[in-house]
């Protein structure tokens, strides 16, 4: 659920996955891994930098709201 949230969060706002990394301080490896649910339980601190640059809630980064 979080790999489809991000991937459309971002393309709602026409970001690329090297221009979210670079926002949230990531690796463009983890905005993939993420994307592509390679990565099934990201850090909580990855969590927040990402719901941080799209100005929204964990809840809602994580597709319960």
């Amino acid at each position: 659920m979080l790999s489809k949230r991000l991937k459309e969060l971002r393309k709602e706002r026409n970001w690329t996955q090297q221009e979210l990394a670079q926002k949230a301080s990531l690796s463009f490896n983890a905005i993939t891994k993420i994307e592509q649910g390679a990565a099934k339980h990201p850090t909580l601190k990855t969590l927040i930098k990402l719901a941080e640059v799209f100005g929204i809630g964990l809840d809602e980064l994580v597709g319960r709201k």
